[in-house]
């Protein structure tokens, strides 16, 4: 993500380096190559132009600490500029009514219905909302099958009416039906096009005026760049939108769309689609995004990734069997689970700072796992609950029934007992001052 773009910045700082004071002819340079960057990442050029004009004028209005170099305070600036560029702070969805009612607009393939879905799983999870899905889009012949199915998968229900093509009257229903069944969300799916025309907008338009929705959230697909931003004023002349989901942020190197549109349609930035997954549905935070664009990763993120997959409970009971070394295969897969359940592998690494460069030419497989849960799953009950067991002929099974070979069941096994002494000491404190001992740095 926006992996171009923040190799290109820091070049540009690099011009800097060494430098004594910004002055107005130092700066020149640099500037001219953040602007370049931004064209390059497809950013609006009017847009490029008022960003480097606002950080010149911070830049040279600042005195430059005798401990700070000028690079290190030209990329405060830039972030601050970039985190305002992007909206300067997250906005809320307004769903306080009962029952809230939110209209998605977008073109077709831009992940309009996928998005309907992830969204009402985060509303479901995280504000306790009882959504339904409103199965709006009555052209595209598959559009009704998707939305049931992805309904049936985060366990919310989807409004149909078999043979209704008018998606006004469908709209209007939905919305009776929330209020008649205790619904407290309502979440209405529109058809698409290829391409903006009359015939949508106007229909689009008729969907509002009937259901007057809480919020309407345009979905574009970050990828297409400028086109994505000059959809986006298209379809905010004529809706007035509330707010922007962007979705396959995860795949856009160069973004320009994320950079644009909260400056072209003065219009935020309310969620980014991160991935595949219904839980790849994050809230923007422009701060963050200014963090990872300059390398900084976005430890706030992945910190309350990992706090939503927290449960206090089996976080004691874990606690207690790994001091007792009674820590087993299967908390080491209940683990890996709680991991997975986090998101995508490369995206969490990049979330750790300075990372994202390290890991910008390494592929990260999403079943990076796959190997040591078949490994595991070759297992009796017993032999995860007793690793001790696992003897010369039992590894042989596990290696044949899990499509491995002896070696990697050795290796798992091996990196198995040393996390779990490792695990313990750190439990016991005590050993703490042994463990210390036995490092390299700690042995005098």
């Amino acid at each position: 993500m926006f992996d171009n773009l923040s190799e290109k910045l820091e070049r540009s700082f690099k011009l800097l380096k060494g430098q004594g004071k910004i002055t107005e002819i130092n700066i020149a340079e640099t500037l001219k190559d953040v602007r370049r960057a931004l064209l390059d990442a497809d950013v609006n050029y009017k847009t490029a132009k008022t960003f480097t004009e606002g950080v010149k004028a911070k830049a040279l209005g600042e005195d430059v600490l005798n401990a700070v170099q000028p690079g290190q305070m030209m990329v405060k600036i830039v972030h601050d500029e970039l985190a305002q560029l992007m909206g300067g702070e997250s906005v809320d969805i307004n769903i306080k009514n009962n029952p809230a009612i939110i209209l998605m607009a977008g073109l077709q393939g831009s992940g309009k219905t996928t998005h309907a879905g992830k969204l009402a799983y985060l509303l479901k999870n995280k504000k306790g909302k009882k959504p339904l899905l409103v199965a709006g889009d009555v052209y595209r012949p598959a559009a009704i099958k998707q939305l049931q199915v992805l309904g049936e998968q985060i366990g919310v229900s989807v409004y149909t009416e078999e043979g209704n093509n008018d998606p006004v009257k469908l709209a209007k229903d939905g919305v009776k039906h929330a209020k008649a069944n205790g619904f407290d969300l309502v979440i209405v799916d529109t058809a698409g096009r290829l391409a903006i025309d009359e015939q949508m907008m106007n229909e689009i338009a008729a969907i509002k005026k009937a259901v007057t929705p809480d919020e309407i959230l345009f979905v574009v697909d970050a990828m297409t760049g400028q086109d994505a931003v000059n959809t986006a004023k298209e379809f905010n002349d004529r809706l007035n939108f509330d707010g922007v989901i962007l979705t396959k942020l995860d795949g856009d190197t160069r973004g320009g769309a994320a950079l644009s549109i909260r400056s072209v349609v003065e219009k935020p930035i309310k969620f980014v689609g991160m991935g595949e997954k219904m839980e790849a549905l994050d809230v923007f935070h422009p701060s963050r995004m200014a963090d990872r664009i300059l390398g900084m990763g976005d430890i706030v993120s992945l910190v309350e990734r990992a706090q939503e997959q927290y449960d206090v409970d089996e976080a004691r009971k874990l606690q207690k069997k790994i001091a007792k070394n009674q820590f087993s295969f299967n908390d080491f897969l209940s683990q890996i689970q709680q991991i997975k359940k986090m998101g995508n592998l490369k995206d969490l690494a990049g979330m750790i700072p300075g990372m994202g460069k390290a890991l910008k030419n390494m592929d990260f497989d999403d079943d990076a796992f796959q190997g040591i849960e078949a490994i595991i799953y070759s297992m009796t009950p017993q032999e995860r609950e007793n690793p001790e067991v696992l003897n010369g002929s039992r590894r042989k099974r596990i290696a044949i029934g899990s499509g491995t070979n002896i070696q990697e069941v050795n290796r798992l096994i091996k990196q198995f007992d040393d996390t779990r002494k490792v695990m313990r000491m750190m439990t016991q404190g005590k050993n703490m001052g042994r463990m210390m001992q036995n490092m390299p740095f700690g042995k005098r």
